[in-house]
C-alpha cells in the first residue's frame, strides 16, 4: 500500500508523536509497504510527484528533518493560517491511507479526521466525533457515567468560572487536577492541600481554558487496548516513584510495565469488559486504549480513552499485542486493516 505516516504537529506531545511515526513508518516499510513519514504541520518542501512513494527511502532522515523544526514551531504557528504543511494534503490524497501517528491537540481531537472525511482521505483510528468526545475528559466522564462505566467523581471547570474552594465541587483532598484535553500526563497534578491545589490550577490553566478536578484514586494503574471491539491483554503500570507522569512514561527504566497484568482471571475479565463498554459508549472505531485505576479492594475506575495511543515499538499497545503473538510490524498492519472497516 501507499501510506503517508503523519506525525509531529503542534501539540505538547510533538516529540512523542515523531517517535511513534518513525517506528510506524519503519515497520510498514519492513512489511513491504510504500510508506513515507510526513510532518502534518511542517510538511515537505519538495516532492518528486512522478514517484512520491519511492522504494528507496530513508525514514531516519525524514525523522531528523521533522525534529529540525522543533524549536521554531511556536513562531511558525504565529505566521501560518493553515494547519496543514506544504504538500501534506496532496500526498495524503495520493495515498491509500494516512496512518495517524499524531498525539494531542490538532491530531487526536477530531479536527484532522473531519477535514480528511470531507476530502475523501482514508485514515487510521476512529472518526471525528468520537475523537472529539474522547479527547475531552469532561465529556468522556459524563458518557462513562451514563453508560455505567465506573469513573472517578469529578467536575470540569472553565477558567472564567474558577473556584479555589473544593467544597463547591463536592470534593475533598486529595484530588487530581488535569487539563481537559491534554495527553501524556502533561498538565496533571496530584495535590493534597490548598496551596498546592491553587498552584495546580494556575499551571493547568496555563495549558488550556478548561480543567478537570477529580477525586484521587489510590491504587494501581492499568491500561487495556481495544482493537476492533476486542480487548487485548491488560498492562499493569507501576512507576518506580511518584505517579505515571510524562517523565515516568518516557524515561527508560522509570516504570515497571507488566503484561499480562498479574491479576486474577475474574478481575481481568471485568476490566476488559469495562474497557469494551467504554469503547462502545464513546462510539469508537478501529482501536483505542483505555486507562484504569484499581484500588486494593478491587474497585475499578476508568480514567479516560486514548484514540491515538502511543505507538513506539515499546509502547503499551505493542506490548499487549506481543502477548498475543503479534509483532510490531504486524500490529501496524492490523491497525490499518481494522481502520479500513469504517469505509466498507
Amino acid at each position: 500500500m501507499k501510506i503517508v505516516v503523519l506525525a509531529g504537529g503542534t501539540s505538547t506531545e510533538r516529540d512523542v508523536s515523531i517517535v511513534s511515526g518513525t517506528g510506524i513508518c519503519t515497520a510498514l516499510r519492513q512489511k513491504g509497504h510504500q510508506a513515507i513519514l510526513v510532518d502534518i504541520f511542517c510538511g515537505v518542501d519538495s516532492v518528486d510527484w512522478e514517484d512520491p512513494f519511492p522504494a528507496d527511502y530513508d525514514v531516519e532522515q525524514a525523522s531528523d528533518y521533522m525534529k529540525s523544526f522543533n524549536d521554531s514551531i511556536r513562531e511558525m504557528e504565529k505566521s501560518r493560517r493553515s494547519f496543514f504543511g506544504s504538500n501534506v494534503l496532496e500526498l495524503c490524497r495520493q495515498a491509500d491511507i494516512a496512518f495517524l501517528g499524531l498525539h494531542g491537540a490538532n491530531g487526536e481531537d477530531g479536527k484532522v479526521q473531519a477535514a480528511f472525511d470531507l476530502m475523501g482521505i482514508k485514515y487510521t483510528g476512529t472518526g471525528y466525533l468520537s475523537s472529539a468526545m474522547a479527547m475531552d475528559k469532561g465529556i468522556t466522564k459524563g458518557i462513562f457515567r451514563m453508560n455505567h462505566v465506573p469513573t472517578p467523581k469529578g467536575a470540569s471547570m472553565e477558567k472564567k468560572e474558577r473556584t479555589d474552594n473544593l467544597k463547591d465541587l463536592e470534593l475533598d483532598f486529595p484530588v487530581v487536577v488535569k487539563t481537559c484535553c491534554g495527553g501524556s500526563s502533561i498538565g496533571v497534578y496530584i495535590v493534597d492541600n490548598q496551596a498546592d491545589y491553587e498552584k495546580a490550577l494556575d499551571q493547568a490553566f496555563s495549558y488550556e481554558n478548561e480543567v478537570i478536578v477529580e477525586e484521587y484514586i489510590h491504587g494501581t494503574e492499568y491500561t487495556v487496548a481495544v482493537v476492533d471491539g476486542i480487548a487485548y491483554p491488560i498492562v499493569e503500570i507501576v512507576p518506580c516513584e511518584g505517579f505515571y507522569n510524562y517523565e515516568n512514561k518516557y524515561k527508560p527504566g522509570a516504570t515497571k510495565e507488566t503484561c499480562p497484568a498479574p491479576i486474577s482471571p475474574e478481575l481481568t475479565k471485568e476490566m476488559q469488559e469495562y474497557a469494551v463498554k467504554g469503547y462502545h459508549a464513546l462510539g469508537l472505531e478501529g482501536y483505542a486504549r483505555l486507562d484504569f485505576m484499581m484500588t486494593d479492594d478491587h474497585k475499578m475506575y476508568c480514567l479516560e480513552a486514548n484514540t491515538l495511543p502511543g505507538m513506539t515499538p515499546t509502547s503499551l499497545i505493542p506490548q499487549e499485542a506481543a502477548v498475543l503473538g503479534i509483532d510490531y510490524p504486524s500490529l501496524c498492519e492490523e491497525l490499518i486493516r481494522v481502520s479500513l472497516k469504517k469505509y466498507e
